[in-house]
């Protein structure tokens, strides 16, 4: 196993990574004000088991060939560029969906909570993420003992960041699960689904156009 001293560095390191905001922190915000707390919540998780997919990639090498194999990377980037448009497209379909009568300040307009649902969207979003692989791939092994059992120690230090994500990805949704208390306008609340479609749209052309 690693050092304490390498353990620390990972745990530093890891916990920026988890506070930076992305893809997969607005995908747990969009799924919370559609659903609520238990979506968002379901949705962190999904998100976190894809953290356990990459790490059992890098471990074994996948990802080292997914690289190296040029059409296997770009049907992957191609892939994760499609998944984020469509969710995009879904948050625009909310944001322009008409309602007669605006729901009041203390019983929120939101779609039916499908925690499957959830759970499947925050797992294709991480494992389908092509930045998270390279991200694995180049910067487990930095922390792995090549002497030691490299799956074994691949996977305890993806448990670390699973749990770090989920704390923090699951204070987001208990922030945003809350905040019809403040009586936000139901016109700023279509505005951020609007947002969060065009953000998710941008995010997913600039992958599907990337070179790399």
């Amino acid at each position: 196993m690693p050092s304490v001293e390498v353990l620390w560095a990972y745990l530093i390191a890891v916990l920026l990574l988890t506070l930076t905001p992305g893809v997969d922190t607005l995908l747990v915000v969009r799924n919370t004000a559609r659903s609520g707390v238990g979506s968002g919540s379901v949705t962190s998780l999904g998100i976190c088991t894809g953290l356990f997919v990459h790490a059992t990639l890098s471990a074994i090498g996948i990802s080292l060939i997914l690289v190296q194999t040029a059409w296997a990377f770009t049907l992957l980037k191609w892939a994760g560029a499609c998944y984020l448009v469509w969710l995009g497209v879904a948050s625009l379909r909310q944001a322009c969906a008409r309602h007669e009568v605006e729901a009041p300040a203390d019983a929120p307009l939101r779609v039916r909570a499908s925690h499957p649902r959830d759970f499947h969207e925050g797992l294709l979003s991480n494992v389908l993420n092509p930045k998270t692989a390279l991200f694995y791939m180049a910067f487990l092994p930095q922390f792995v003992n090549p002497e030691g059992h490299v799956l074994l120690q691949s996977l305890v230090l993806a448990a670390i960041h699973f749990v770090l994500a989920m704390v923090w990805q699951c204070l987001v949704a208990l922030v945003v699960g809350h905040s019809h208390r403040l009586a936000i306008p139901f016109w700023i609340k279509r505005a951020l689904h609007g947002l969060t479609g065009g953000v998710f749209i941008g995010v997913g052309a600039k992958v599907a156009l990337s070179q790399t």
